[in-house]
């Protein structure tokens, strides 16, 4: 990821995520990163302050939260029609997009990747609600559309998504899940994570019911075909994969094919229903003989305006996309449950960048990266080049023990976490880990970026290459001859391994 200027807007979560901020600022500030911080202070206020980076010109703006936060994020920079590269750091309950993409859910590990990162391009999907049908009344209805599975109607000419209109990286769901978010307690889903939704699904299962659903396939000429009609109890509109970190709800969708996956799940007998409901609330995959599966890059979804409905895991309400005569009509109706409601699901192609790890292995994409940079140099060819390239590396050179046994005793003890290479500078390497103040006995974030300007060796006195940093393991503790900067990064001299 080779960018500068970045943007680190955070979602505290309760004083969650705040804690580890100290941490990502060491790792971002040894790669070279100039980061800014903004924090997120009331609901919906992550979209505006991304909008505001993204006029800015940052070149990367880190959504640290939630899946929530990510598409608010996204939706911001958009908005704001920036060029702006977005990057993750997990601080969620599920963090879906994190698992999607491979991303560690350890913040300091987590930073390491986005550190060796690429920019690739993605879709996204968007929904905009096409018109309300009433009861009795005079607006389109189903006799209207398409009488049977397959025929086809004319419908309105594709038309780009506007500004400001919702766009979904992850998915968009009506039905069960959405009714039951309601009812989760945050103070409980950021102490239990993904067991609060169990725990809300439980107590609202026996009052869950079934809706009337009819999908349609739009073409780019504005052809619309009538794929499914008939009661589900679930509708995702996909652009991803999984749904609740573990179910692979749409097993075909990539993030480059502009096309959307949509994934039905039916109403069986009894028994089925029961158990495919429950499969579904409990993170476990679907039977596939009561669901059905369709793809494409338009979608007409008609279903009643009472089924609720969520964006990447956020509760999305009906009247944020109605007019203001719409939303009076459906307070005024004698049946709102009855009210049907139009939605259009478009695949936007291309419509962002996003940071994807060096080592994911493009499960997601049909189409592999432009360029050979977007692949990690192998580790043989590292060593090999770092060797050649570290100026002070000798191999078989030895360090005087006295030498040695003196910075052993004096120099800074750094427990490692993790490291990464930095492929911004070459043959460099950055050690995120922690020292141990003297005074309180705190542990405190530091990061170290290792090139050949830093004489590395063991602690027999063998000369290493930089390339060594990378066989640290977790809990390792080395020695540093070098001192801390106030954002926490020691400019080393001498490393001790």
């Amino acid at each position: 990821m080779r960018r500068k200027r970045v943007c680190l807007l955070i979602n505290p979560r309760a004083g969650h995520n705040v804690a580890k901020i100290t941490d990502l600022i060491a790792v971002f500030a040894a790669a070279g990163w100039k980061t800014d911080i903004v924090l997120k202070a009331y609901p919906g206020q992550a979209m505006q302050l991304a909008a505001r980076a993204a006029r800015q010109n940052y070149d990367l703006i880190v959504a640290y939260g939630g899946d929530g936060t990510i598409n608010q994020v996204v939706n911001g920079v958009l908005n704001a029609r920036g060029r702006s590269i977005v990057g993750v750091i997990p601080g969620g309950t599920a963090n879906e997009w994190a698992v999607e993409i491979g991303l560690p859910l350890d913040s300091v590990h987590a930073a390491l990747t986005l550190v060796n990162s690429d920019a690739r391009t993605i879709d996204l999907g968007h929904i905009q609600v096409e018109g309300l049908t009433f009861p009795h009344s005079t607006q389109p209805s189903d006799q209207q559309l398409a009488p049977s599975k397959g025929k086809k109607v004319r419908k309105k000419q594709v038309k780009a998504a506007g500004k400001g209109k919702p766009r979904f990286l992850l998915m968009a769901g009506l039905g069960t899940d959405a009714a039951i978010m309601p009812y989760i307690s945050k103070t409980f889903k950021y102490q239990a994570g993904s067991r609060a939704f169990e725990v809300a699904a439980a107590k609202k299962l026996t009052e869950l019911q079934p809706f009337p659903v009819e999908i349609r396939a739009i073409d780019d000429a504005g052809d619309a075909t009538l794929l499914w009609r008939g009661e589900a109890w679930q509708v995702f509109v996909a652009n991803a994969r999984l749904y609740g970190s573990i179910v692979d709800i749409a097993p075909e969708a990539y993030l480059d094919d502009g096309k959307l996956d949509v994934c039905v799940l039916t109403v069986g007998n009894l028994f089925a229903t029961i158990g495919q409901i429950t499969s579904l609330l409990l993170r476990r995959k679907p039977d596939d003989e009561t669901a059905e599966y369709f793809q494409a890059a338009h979608f007409s979804i008609r279903a009643p305006a009472s089924i609720g409905m969520h964006l990447d895991g956020s509760l999305s309400k009906l009247s944020n996309f109605l007019s203001k005569a719409d939303r009076e009509a459906l307070q005024q109706a004698d049946a709102p449950s009855k009210v049907m409601v139009e939605y259009r699901f478009d695949g936007l192609p291309g419509a962002l960048q996003v940071a994807i790890p060096r080592g994911y292995d493009d499960t997601l994409f049909k189409k592999s990266p432009g360029n050979g940079e977007a692949h990690a140099v192998p580790q043989e060819q590292r060593d090999t080049r770092t060797a050649r390239h570290n100026d002070h590396f000798v191999e078989g050179q030895q360090e005087a023990p006295e030498l040695i046994k003196a910075l052993l005793e004096a120099g800074l003890k750094m427990t490692v976490a993790g490291v990464a290479p930095n492929p911004d500078k070459k043959d460099t390497y950055i050690i995120a880990g922690t020292l141990q103040n003297k005074k309180t006995g705190d542990a405190v974030p530091v990061a170290v970026p290792v090139d050949g300007s830093v004489v590395v060796t063991n602690r027999a006195g063998e000369r290493l290459s930089a390339a060594a940093a990378q066989e640290l393991q977790e809990g390792t503790v080395v020695v540093i001859e070098g001192k801390k900067s106030r954002r926490g990064v020691i400019r080393a001299k001498h490393i001790v391994i």
